[in-house]
């Protein structure tokens, strides 16, 4: 099941991330390519898969709102694919998510850890959700893959919480993909080099190809129970390069959820 959560209030650089979901749409369904996947799945054949739109905010709070609507969801049996919107919304769905599905381990692809204890200020920033997962219980076990942007506190804080973090200059780490158990994917847009992703608010060189990412989805062996797609920002994307890659990554993440 996809859904799309427009919210990026808690970017703490550019804005524009709440208007991701309804361009990969897009880009998922645009007459240039197919719905087939790598992996064999058609998309495009009836029930495969259904799309809930966009979550709608009103007066409610908006991570009430994100962890009541995706635990509906979880309720109805009904796996979440969450197309962002801004990296702080993992940390509801994760809540939803974990308080339903115990021993969950999350493969998180970044460039940063996301693990401040606060930045300027706000502990629900886009830059600390995985601390909040990790002193909440909400999962078992946090792998982080690609990251190249470590600061000192963020090294204490992935001691601190156990997390096993495969920088980018440690890649591959096919072997590492083979996880037991359920599995949440929390792929932020990012995690990718930004010659193959430049329409996102925070760039940083060094990172993963489309192909690397892509072998790396592949290469997971358990059962996933959910994913996020995070950190698209269409206002950067001036080729629609990034919305078109998004669409492939969402097209193998939702591969790989019938398969497994």
């Amino acid at each position: 099941m996809v859904l799309g959560i427009p919210f990026d209030a808690n970017s703490s650089w550019l804005r524009g991330a709440a208007g991701a979901p309804p361009i990969i749409r897009v880009a998922l369904h645009s007459i240039a390519a197919n719905l087939w996947t790598e992996t064999g799945v058609d998309l495009g054949a009836q029930g495969m898969y259904c799309d809930a739109g966009d979550l709608k905010f009103t007066f409610e709070e908006p991570f009430a709102a994100i962890e009541k609507n995706v635990g509906e969801l979880l309720t109805h049996g009904l796996r979440p694919v969450c197309l962002g919107g801004d990296h702080s919304i993992t940390l509801p769905i994760v809540r939803a998510v974990g308080n339903r599905v115990p021993g969950l381990t999350i493969i998180h692809f970044d460039a940063h850890p996301d693990l401040y204890d606060e930045l300027e200020g706000n502990r629900m920033s886009h830059a600390c959700p995985f601390a909040r997962i990790m002193e909440e219980g909400a999962a078992k076990r946090l792998m982080q893959i690609g990251i190249r942007t470590m600061t000192g506190h963020q090294r204490e804080q992935a001691k601190k919480f156990g997390v096993e973090v495969i920088e980018m200059r440690h890649l591959p780490a096919l072997e590492r993909m083979k996880v037991e158990g359920p599995i949440y994917i929390s792929f932020d847009m990012d995690a990718l080099d930004p010659a193959f992703a430049p329409g996102i608010s925070h760039r940083e060189p060094g990172g993963m190809s489309a192909r690397e990412a892509i072998a790396h989805l592949h290469a997971i062996t358990g059962k996933i129970v959910g994913a996020d797609l995070v950190e698209f920002n269409p206002a950067q994307d001036n080729t629609q390069m990034t919305a078109t890659v998004a669409a492939k990554l969402l097209k193998e993440i939702l591969g790989k959820m019938i398969l497994n």
